[in-house]
């Protein structure tokens, strides 16, 4: 499986558009970024591309507008998340608000519960 690997760039352009707000943690997932509430990712960042997890509604939306791109690796995209459009990179601020609806869709989610360590043998 091939994991490409963002750009000092991508990286910068990923924390512009997460929003500012206590509850969000921004940290590395496997070489890329993921943005987290309460322990659930709503966002991330994949090379170049940012994912979002969106309700149905606003996912269809933004469908039906705009000309999206599975999100995660080719051979096994991450499901429940959509990839933001390619010209989007050019301009961040269309991703803005998307990223801002995947958050507060994601809030509304019970806290995610720390998997337990397994123990040593």
């Amino acid at each position: 499986m091939q994991m490409p690997k963002p750009s000092d760039a991508d990286k910068e352009r990923f924390r512009s558009v997460v929003p500012d707000h206590p509850e969000v943690v921004v940290k590395p997932m496997f070489g890329n970024l993921g943005a987290f509430v309460n322990g659930n990712m709503f966002a991330g960042l994949f090379g170049p591309t940012i994912g979002v997890r969106l309700s149905e509604e606003d996912k269809s939306e933004l469908e039906s507008a705009h000309t999206t791109q599975p999100f995660g690796p080719e051979e096994r995209p991450m499901g429940g998340y959509v990839g933001l459009p390619e010209e989007w990179n050019d301009d961040p601020s269309q991703a803005e608000p998307w990223v801002a609806k995947a958050f507060t869709h994601i809030a509304q989610m019970p806290p995610k519960e720390p998997k337990p360590r397994a123990r040593k043998k």
